[in-house]
């Protein structure tokens, strides 16, 4: 990317990316196209990272090693379904990602894919735990749901003989405390109500976000002089 596009594009995602200053924003851009390689750009060619790309990073720099957590948050990112992370889409990902407020994490990059240019640049794009959890789509998380996810991030005691019932214990205990109107599933509104009066819940079937410690060991790699900027 040539310097004049660079510095329009800095602009632009500085102006409408509120958690991040001009100089973060194009450590994060540097970053991006560090990721990606050098690839000529070209009308018809989709720049970005690629979904195993983008799992190595959430894997290698925050510690996730759950499959099914990963694929979701890439989806979360991946806001047009073309299958890579665009420079737009790593940037403000990250804005909420890394320093997002309870109401946007709670709402994981909820947008509308018909208008996704727009509401990039808007700033209208949200981190969405609850899409994180509810696999299918169905606007609940559902026992089973609950059961997968709880399952593959809970380690197996060797005294253990039925840890599936261990977790269907703990299916039935969460539910007891979040599912507010009592049907047998989480709507978004049940899982609102119960992050807003317990935070710990927010990740409740598994860690989709970064721990403090990598957030900041990330940052302090990635925000500092340009000159001495390196890949992660």
């Amino acid at each position: 990317m040539n310097r004049k596009k660079l510095q329009k594009l800095t602009d632009s995602l500085t102006k409408n990316c509120k958690h991040f200053s001009k100089f973060e924003v194009k450590c994060l851009i540097n970053l991006f196209y560090n990721l990606v390689g050098e690839v000529t750009e070209r009308q018809g060619v989709i720049i970005g990272l690629d979904r195993n790309a983008f799992r190595n990073i959430l894997h290698m720099t925050f510690g996730m090693t759950d499959d099914m957590i990963m694929d979701r948050v890439f989806r979360g990112f991946d806001k047009d379904n073309d299958g890579c992370i665009s420079v737009i889409e790593w940037v403000y990902g990250l804005s909420v990602f890394l320093r997002g407020t309870l109401e946007e994490k709670m709402k994981f990059f909820q947008g509308f894919q018909d208008e996704i240019v727009n509401l990039l640049f808007l700033g209208l794009l949200f981190i969405d735990c609850f899409e994180v959890f509810d696999l299918n789509g169905d606007s609940f998380i559902s026992k089973e749901e609950m059961f997968h996810m709880l399952k593959n991030s809970l380690l197996k005691q060797p005294s253990e003989e039925d840890p599936d019932e261990g977790i269907k214990d703990l299916v039935e205990i969460t539910l007891k405390k979040m599912d507010h109107d009592h049907d047998g599933k989480l709507s978004f509104a049940d899982y609102e109500q119960a992050v807003r009066e317990e935070t710990l819940l927010l990740e409740a079937f598994g860690p989709c976000l970064p721990d403090p410690k990598s957030q900041k060991e990330f940052e302090a790699q990635v925000f500092k002089d340009p000159n001495e900027f390196s890949e992660v």
